[in-house]
């Protein structure tokens, strides 16, 4: 689908709190014009040449535009031309206001070191090994010291668990694009595909940039193997005498070399794959209840590694005791016999939230997303048009077909006329289909139809979205920027009214924030899941 035009604006307003005005504008004219080069971009922004260079400088640093080489074929007998362009990455822009969440989900599973050093990679997007090890020397206690090969084994851990990655190539070399590609503009949800769309040229550079599997989450260590999923498969025998000494000094200079060139980042796959995880498990929580969630997650955990490595609509196949194995590590499944496992197992089976085939079960994440976005939008439904525009809504969606204003009404126990005008309404705002039925006899009457086109409703209830969290975000910024002297105070002169007024500015900003995180909550719903 086309980025909505509030998701774009939401898009330049985190990279102008995040980057200031120049960089902003370069993003903004890659966001609604495509892929461009250099002396395209300077023309388009009237910026001069260092200006846009730098701004490019900053944007493919924070991982937000990627640089790619595109052959252009030349004139009769003329040889073809390479031409450097550059795509802005949105969705990783996006997921710069959710730096936040993903240092929460890394201290839940590593230890200080680890989550510094992630930050560290967030804040400045991309280092390399022996930057991560002067950053955490620099924010060093008095009395202690850091270790080059403590920070390398922690980032061994990001990498083994997929958390950390090797960044892309700068400018992979693309052949000369097909009249079938689709602007970098175009992107389809996640979760309302019905057929596959052809690759963007922002999907190809990604792709060709991507490092190869088998270095991607790779760390060269200290004894010359490599860190990483793939350990066992780069670890070599070693011979003796001089052949050792040789390999040895070998393996010295390459690790140095990779210390000072190899450049790391956070991979944001990853993390998402964990919140869409998260947002899976409270959707079965509240729609059956704690025992399903507990082997939902279980489930999710088991097929993580499988998972990562690839991406289909159903879970791997797992047996029943499989699962029970993985239910029982688990402080909430430690109570759960087997029969209680399977019975969870049978409710997940009604509607199929996870499908049985011989014996084996597998998790159906379509279906659940689906779930989770019907209840997103029957929940927008009931807060913008009220609880008769609710039931309406929710069987309109649950029908899936046309359905006549009339029958409307008779199931819905909702007056004729307010019905009609609760179903134009929502039909104005885009949230229903209608269609007219023309029946002739003595007298012409007029029948409507009414129907959801959720295709269609989730593109309007995303933008809808969009345009929310930059409205809260520009509110955020209008509380803090009209107490700016109020903040600079110290503490121990904020007191009477002034103290009054720093409280009340510290509930709205934490009400804000909140507010910004349940709506990002719901953005992934629709855009990534």
């Amino acid at each position: 689908m086309v980025v909505p035009q509030y998701g774009i604006k939401f898009a330049v307003h985190i990279i102008t709190n995040h980057f200031g005005d120049r960089v902003a504008k370069v993003c903004e004219c890659l966001l609604r014009r495509g892929p461009l080069n250099r002396p395209n971009i300077k023309r388009y922004t009237e910026l001069t040449d260092e200006q846009v260079k730098n701004s490019l400088l900053v944007l493919i640093q924070q991982n937000c535009v990627q640089a790619f080489i595109v052959e252009q074929l030349g004139g009769f007998g003329d040889e073809p031309r390479l031409n450097t362009q550059y795509v802005a990455l949105f969705d990783n822009i996006l997921h710069r206001v959710r730096f936040a969440k993903f240092l929460t989900i890394a201290s839940q599973e590593f230890d200080k070191q680890c989550v510094e050093l992630l930050q560290g990679l967030l804040e400045h997007g991309r280092l390399t090994l022996k930057q991560m090890f002067e950053r955490a020397k620099s924010s060093e206690k008095e009395g202690t010291s850091v270790v080059l090969d403590s920070v390398r084994e922690s980032l061994s851990k990001l990498a083994t668990a997929h958390y950390v990655e090797r960044c892309p190539a700068p400018e992979p070399l693309l052949m000369a694009a097909t009249e079938e590609e689709t602007p970098a503009r175009k992107r389809g949800s996640k979760s309302s595909k019905l057929v596959e769309e052809p690759e963007t040229i922002e999907q190809r550079a990604v792709a060709a940039a991507a490092p190869v599997e088998t270095l991607r989450f790779s760390v060269i260590s200290t004894d010359s193997g490599v860190h990483g999923e793939n350990n066992d498969n780069n670890l070599t025998s070693i011979t003796v005498g001089q052949k050792r000494k040789h390999n040895a000094l070998e393996s010295d200079e390459s690790r140095t070399a990779d210390e000072l060139t190899v450049l790391y980042r956070a991979n944001f796959e990853e993390f998402i794959r964990h919140l869409r995880h998260k947002a899976c498990i409270e959707t079965v929580r509240a729609r059956l209840d704690d025992g399903a969630a507990t082997v939902l997650g279980a489930m999710l955990e088991a097929t993580r590694s499988s998972e990562q490595k690839v991406k289909t609509r159903y879970s791997v196949p797992l047996s029943l005791g499989s699962i029970y194995e993985e239910v029982i590590k688990r402080e909430a499944g430690r109570n759960m016999t087997l029969d209680h496992a399977k019975a969870s197992l049978n409710q997940l089976g009604y509607p199929p939230l996870v499908k049985e085939s011989n014996g084996s079960y597998s998790i159906e994440f379509e279906k659940i997303i689906e779930l989770a976005q019907n209840d997103e939008m029957e929940s927008v439904v009931l807060k913008k048009y009220g609880r008769d525009a609710y039931r309406i809504f929710r069987l309109l969606s649950k029908a899936n077909c046309l359905l006549e204003t009339d029958k409307i009404s008779d199931i819905t126990f909702v007056e004729k006329k307010d019905t009609l005008k609760i179903l134009h309404k929502m039909w104005k705002d885009e949230y229903l289909d209608m269609e007219k039925l023309f029946m002739s006899g003595a007298r012409q009457s007029v029948f409507f139809l009414w129907k959801v086109n959720k295709t269609t409703l989730s593109r309007y209830v995303l933008d809808e979205m969009f345009h929310a969290a930059l409205n809260l975000s520009l509110r955020l910024a209008h509380e803090l920027d009209q107490e700016k002297e109020l903040l600079n105070l110290p503490a121990d002169r904020r007191t009477g009214h002034l103290l009054d007024r720093y409280n009340r500015l510290k509930k709205v900003r934490i009400l804000l924030e909140s507010s910004q995180m349940k709506l990002d909550d719901a953005i992934m719903l629709f855009h990534y899941f």
